[in-house]
C-alpha cells in the first residue's frame, strides 16, 4: 500500500499476535486505530468504510517502545567511543570537547537520533540532553524534537555548568516560558547529577524543579561519580519523588535502594552501558528484590546501538547471569529463572510509560490510549518463524530490521520496513557537517586518539605446561615427546 493512502483513514491490523501489555495479555486478532486513538482490540473486528488494512498475520503487534535515557545529541559522533571507558567518555565530553558543540550540532544529532528511534520501533524517547551549554542549544534541541517523528521528553541539562546556577538563571527561565506547557508529544524535565558534596549545592536545582513543576532525571549509583551520599542528601532534602528517574543506579547500597522504593521513584537501566563502560553491574536483579519500577534505555550511540531490542536482550541475559553467579557462589544451581522475557518487554513499554507519567496515554495496546504501535513482521527472516513464544521472540529473536510498521499518535511513520515522511538524507547531511566540524576543530591527532585510545599492557598468566610449542598465534601443534 502507498503510505500516502493512510492519511486521514482508520487503520486496522489484521490477524496479529497482539502483546497488549495490559490485563488482556496476548490476543490473536485485530487492532483498529481511528485518528490518534486505539479504538478497538479483538477478533474479526468490523471496521468503518475506507479503513486501511495492514496484514499482520505471522507478526507481533505491540506498544511502541519507550527509551527513558538517551543522549540524542551524541548520535552525531556515532561509534566514536566504541573502545572508551567511562573515564575516557568523561574526559572527551566534560573536559575536552563537549564545549565545541554548536546549537546546529545539537539539532543534527537529535534529528538523526529521532529518526533512528522510530525506525527501531522506539516511539517515545527521553532526550537526556546534557550538551545544552546555552539556551540557544536548548532551543535547537526543542526545535529538532518538535519537527521529528516520534514522542519525546527533553531532559534539559548542561554538563559544563553548575545545575544550581543554570536552572535559576533568567535565560533558562525564559526558555521554560517559551517552551510552553509540556504535553504528551513533547515533555520537559531537568537533567543533572548529585555529586554527594556534603554542602549539597544541587539543592537549588531541585528547588527550581519544584518551582517549575518539572520532573528530575539523574545519573545515580555510577562508579566513581555518584553514590549513596547523593541519594541520602536527596532524601533528607525531601527531593525524592515518584516522578524522579534514577539512571543506572548500579552501585548503590541496600539503604539507597530502599529509599528509592519508598519514595516511588523508578530506575532506568542501560545494561549495555553498565556492562561495558563501568558504571556497575546492571542492577535489575537488585531492583526486582526491592520492588523498584524499571524502565530501559540505550544511553548513547557514541558507544552502542540505539534500539531497545539490544537493551531487552542484554538486560535479560545480564540478570540471569548474575542469578547463576550468585547461586554458583553458594554451591547451588538455578533451576527456575526469576526474570522472564515478558517482564523485560514490559519494562521496554509500559514500564517506560509509567516512569514518565504517561501510562494513561501510551505503553499498552488498550482501547482509548494513543495509537503508538509497532508491528514486528518479516516474512523474509527465518528467525521469526515459528512464533511459539511471542515475548521470547521479541527479546531474543527480533531486531530493528524486523520492524515492519510503526505508528506514533496514530500516524504511520514506517511501513513495509521503510520510513515514511522522514528526511533521512537531510539528517545525514547535517550530521556529516557536524563530523567535519568536530574533526577539524579537534585536530587530526586528537581525533585519531579518540578512535584508538591507548591499549593497556596485557598480563599473561604463566603456563607450566610445555606439551606443544603453540605460542598463541601459531597454529602448529607439534607434540614434544621425551624419553
Amino acid at each position: 500500500m502507498n503510505p500516502d493512502q493512510f492519511d486521514g483513514r482508520p487503520i486496522v491490523f489484521r490477524d496479529a499476535t497482539v502483546l497488549t501489555m495490559d490485563d488482556a495479555g496476548v490476543i490473536e486478532g485485530d487492532v483498529l486505530v481511528t485518528g490518534e486513538t486505539i479504538a478497538e482490540v479483538g477478533r474479526d473486528l468490523a471496521v468503518p468504510g475506507g479503513t486501511a488494512e495492514i496484514d499482520a498475520s505471522g507478526g507481533i503487534l505491540m506498544p511502541g517502545m519507550v527509551d527513558t535515557h538517551r543522549h540524542m545529541w551524541q548520535t552525531a559522533l556515532r561509534g566514536l567511543g566504541a573502545d572508551w571507558t567511562l573515564t575516557q567518555y568523561f574526559v572527551f565530553y566534560y573536559l575536552n570537547w563537549g564545549k565545541i558543540f554548536r546549537p546546529e550540532d545539537i539539532h543534527a544529532g537529535d534529528t538523526l537520533s529521532a529518526i533512528e528511534a522510530v525506525d527501531a520501533g522506539v516511539t517515545t524517547t527521553v532526550d537526556w540532553s546534557h550538551g545544552l551549554r546555552t539556551v540557544e542549544h536548548g532551543e535547537a534541541a526543542a526545535d529538532a524534537l518538535r519537527a521529528a517523528p516520534g514522542r519525546f521528553v527533553l531532559a534539559y541539562g548542561n554538563l559544563l555548568g553548575a545545575p544550581w546556577e543554570w536552572t535559576n538563571s533568567p535565560e533558562f527561565r525564559g526558555f521554560v516560558e517559551r517552551f510552553g506547557a509540556p504535553d504528551d508529544m513533547l515533555g520537559l524535565q531537568l537533567a543533572f547529577d548529585v555529586t554527594g558534596d556534603p554542602k549539597f549545592p544541587e539543592r537549588g536545582a531541585f528547588e527550581a524543579a519544584r518551582d517549575l513543576g518539572l520532573r528530575v532525571t539523574t545519573h545515580a549509583g555510577v562508579w566513581g561519580a555518584t553514590n549513596d551520599d547523593g541519594i541520602r542528601l536527596m532524601w533528607e532534602g525531601g527531593f525524592m519523588t515518584p516522578g524522579t528517574t534514577y539512571v543506572h543506579a548500579a552501585t548503590l547500597s541496600q539503604d539507597s535502594y530502599q529509599r528509592i522504593a519508598a519514595s516511588g521513584g523508578s530506575v532506568s537501566v542501560s545494561t549495555e552501558s553498565e556492562q561495558s563502560a563501568g558504571q556497575g553491574y546492571p542492577p535489575s536483579w537488585q531492583l526486582r528484590r526491592h520492588g523498584i519500577p524499571v524502565s530501559l534505555s540505550m544511553d548513547t550511540s557514541v558507544w552502542w546501538s540505539a534500539d531497545l531490542f539490544s537493551a531487552m536482550r542484554a538486560t535479560l541475559s545480564a540478570d540471569r547471569s548474575r542469578e547463576h553467579l550468585e547461586a554458583h557462589a553458594r554451591g547451588d544451581t538455578v533451576v527456575h529463572n526469576s526474570l522472564r522475557a515478558e517482564e523485560v518487554v514490559r519494562w521496554a513499554t509500559i514500564g517506560g510509560a509509567r516512569a514518565l507519567g504517561l501510562d494513561s496515554v501510551i505503553g499498552s495496546v488498550t482501547p482509548g490510549k494513543k495509537a503508538d504501535l509497532v508491528l514486528i513482521k518479516n516474512d523474509d527472516a527465518p528467525a521469526l518463524y515459528p512464533l511459539l513464544h511471542p515475548y521470547g521472540t521479541v527479546v531474543y529473536q527480533a531486531s530493528r530490521g524486523d520492524v515492519h510498521t510503526v505508528l506514533v499518535n496514530g500516524r504511520v511513520v514506517k511501513h513495509e520496513h521503510r520510513l515514511v515522511g522522514a528526511d533521512l538524507a537531510g539528517a545525514r547531511a547535517a550530521v556529516g557537517r557536524t563530523v567535519e566540524y568536530a574533526r577539524s576543530t579537534m585536530g587530526e591527532q586528537a581525533w585519531q586518539d579518540s578512535l584508538t585510545p591507548e591499549l593497556p599492557a596485557a598480563e599473561r598468566v604463566p603456563n607450566p605446561y610445555t606439551y606443544t610449542d603453540f605460542d598463541g598465534g601459531d597454529e602448529r601443534h607439534r607434540a614434544q615427546r621425551s624419553t
